[in-house]
């Protein structure tokens, strides 16, 4: 049966069909909660229960290492019983802004020995409508969806730019190397809601490993366009120089922003490497290359272990554990929303 959730001191109200998550519910009511990977592994969706009794979805576990002592993962919980909720934020959906389009391939660039800088463009005269940080997905053939992060700016609407890295027996990643100009893919945008708040002038760390760089991309080239003056170190990490294959994109924030600080991460150092490589893990250069963290905020991308192990680090430089946004890279099918 349906249950009734209620946002906990709002008026907001929505019901909740059942093998359905809280945070499906409240998408398909038009309420955005925090979320990222859909599948439990982020942590971008905790958020309390003030009232009433959930459980794991299809037996799901409804808590993990990010969430804290009473927190719960709004996306692998379903209500047993009529629910309040207690989100760390949220508000009201734009209609008008998830929509599906067959876009074009414009050009299809290797930027890197295993990483396609693909660039789509929509049908003539439209545009679509994200924030900074946001994904969106690929229908396939068989009916499955695949996530990737825009890199391009919002203020770039008439097309996406992905950063995809090819995976060995990947549906979607293996054809990309393939894919030619003209041809056509089906996308739906937006997803996601980790995008930082506007008002915020803290300083701001962004950690990228690999194509995590991509929304970190976005979201920095979208500062640039508004202009936003803020303290701002970018670590990213690959295992040798050419997986960090866009550093044109670096060198023009330095020059926009003087105080801006970059430390590339590699785990394996050649000899012949810039002097300000770090041989290191992402999150051990955090520990190495950063100060105290209280009164910064964190944007981790990557994948699972990576945010994992940058999470256990900015907190142990005194960072609040929701000072810590994430967008983690889950391979596999995507969770669509209800």
């Amino acid at each position: 049966m349906s249950h009734s959730i209620a946002i906990e001191a709002t008026e907001v109200s929505f019901d909740n069909p059942p093998g359905q998550s809280l945070l499906d519910a409240a998408l398909h009511a038009g309420i955005e909660l925090p979320y990222s990977c859909r599948k439990g592994v982020c942590g971008s969706c905790v958020g309390r229960i003030a009232a009433g009794e959930v459980r794991g979805l299809n037996g799901a576990a409804i808590r993990n290492d990010t969430c804290g002592p009473d927190q719960v993962l709004f996306c692998m919980c379903e209500p047993t019983t009529d629910v309040v909720l207690q989100p760390v934020s949220w508000k009201r959906l734009d209609p008008s802004a998830r929509k599906t389009f067959t876009a074009k391939v414009y050009s299809n660039q290797l930027a890197a020995p295993d990483v396609s800088l693909l660039r789509l463009r929509l049908p003539a005269g439209q545009r679509a409508k994200f924030h900074a940080g946001q994904y969106l997905q690929i229908r396939l053939e068989d009916g499955s969806s695949r996530c990737y992060s825009m890199a391009n700016p919002p203020h770039e609407s008439d097309g996406a730019t992905l950063h995809i890295r090819h995976v060995a027996g990947g549906q979607f990643s293996e054809r990309v190397a393939q894919l030619a100009p003209g041809d056509l893919l089906q996308i739906e945008l937006p997803f996601g809601n980790v995008a930082l708040a506007a008002e915020d002038t803290r300083p701001i760390v962004f950690v990228a490993g690999g194509t995590g760089f991509a929304p970190v991309k976005s979201i920095l080239d979208d500062m640039l366009k508004k202009r936003v003056q803020r303290e701002i170190t970018l670590i990213w990490g690959a295992r040798e120089p050419a997986g960090l294959y866009l550093r044109s994109a670096v060198e023009r924030w330095q020059k926009q922003w003087p105080g801006f600080r970059f430390v590339a991460a590699l785990s394996e150092v050649p000899s012949d490497a810039s002097d300000d490589a770090f041989a290191g893990r992402v999150d051990e250069a955090l520990r190495q290359k950063c100060g105290p963290l209280g009164g910064h905020v964190v944007y981790c991308c990557g994948s699972p272990p990576m945010v994992s192990a940058v999470r256990a680090a900015a907190a142990e430089k005194g960072l609040p554990a929701e000072d810590f946004h994430a967008d983690v890279f889950v391979p596999g099918p995507s969770a669509t929303p209800a």
